[in-house]
């Protein structure tokens, strides 16, 4: 009977421990609202970070306490909680990620565990191409070297895809990186590609079309639609210029005209005069 009694404590013993050391994952988008939820039994404290920064508290009467100030006011108006305990975090921002623990006002035994991931949503990939130094002319007519670019991301992997299949990749998990995957096609592949940017909660996939990025026709109608466009200015210019000249000469002629005219009018008034004092 001792023994059972002894096998009973262990087994409870376990499922203690195994319940305070269960951690739940959490993902969510920058901006949305998360919510942790829990069950409480009794009084109750919310902590954050490594250093367990007091964030909120349920007391006796379910008395709901907030501490604005904590973690540099970082969560000031952003917090919830309802009858059950369970917080939740308004307007999320990546700063809130983190671990979150809840413990016993009593006791200080941790209950529950979060560690709550929040992620900016995947920006759209970017195709570039790049000239590199290729070592015979052959070689150079007849391949295309593409970068897929993305900027200011983290928490993000960056795919090369031939229809469904993968062919290289790329992670990061530093702040604010750019990260660029090269791409290797020949002029005249048909193939289906695509660029993928994903994380743990948001992804975006970008066909890619050979033939406007790789084809040196695109380039040529690019640069002859410059050319185009500057002699479009040209003329423009030009034309001003033609306009502004005729209007001056126009402008000196009518002067001209009236000062003559002007000039015609005082001799016959004067010859007037004369004719008069005769």
């Amino acid at each position: 009977m001792l023994h059972l009694i002894f096998f009973q404590l262990f087994l409870w013993c376990l499922v203690g421990v195994s319940g305070v050391d269960e951690v739940k994952s959490v993902s969510v988008t920058e901006g949305d609202s998360v919510t942790l939820y829990i069950q409480r039994d009794d009084e109750i404290e919310w902590r954050f970070g490594p250093t367990k920064i007091l964030l909120a508290e349920v007391k006796e009467n379910n008395d709901l306490q907030f501490y604005k100030d904590s973690a540099g006011g970082r969560f000031r108006d952003r917090l919830n909680l309802d009858r059950t305990g369970s917080l939740s975090i308004i307007n999320t921002s990546t700063t809130d990620s983190g671990e979150y623990i809840v413990t016993r006002t009593k006791t200080s035994a941790v209950l529950y565990t979060f560690r709550l991931g929040v992620y900016a949503p995947v920006p759209v990939p970017v195709f570039m191409r790049h000239s590199p130094q290729y070592s015979s002319s052959s070689e150079r007519s007849s391949k295309c070297l593409l970068l897929c670019s993305v900027f200011n991301v983290s928490h993000v992997t960056l795919s090369w895809y031939k229809g469904n299949s993968s062919l290289s990749s790329i992670s990061v998990s530093h702040l604010s990186i750019s990260l660029s995957l090269p791409l290797e096609v020949e002029y005249q592949d048909n193939n289906p590609y695509s660029c993928a940017v994903k994380n743990h909660i948001s992804n975006y996939t970008k066909d890619l079309d050979i033939t406007q990025i790789c084809s040196d026709r695109s380039i040529c109608c690019s640069t002859e639609t410059t050319i185009g466009l500057y002699l479009i200015a040209l003329l423009l210019l030009v034309a001003i210029l033609i306009y502004l000249i005729n209007g001056c000469r126009t402008r000196n002629l009518q002067q001209k005209k009236s000062m003559e005219k002007r000039a015609m009018d005082t001799d016959l008034t004067y010859a007037d005069v004369l004719e008069e004092f005769y």
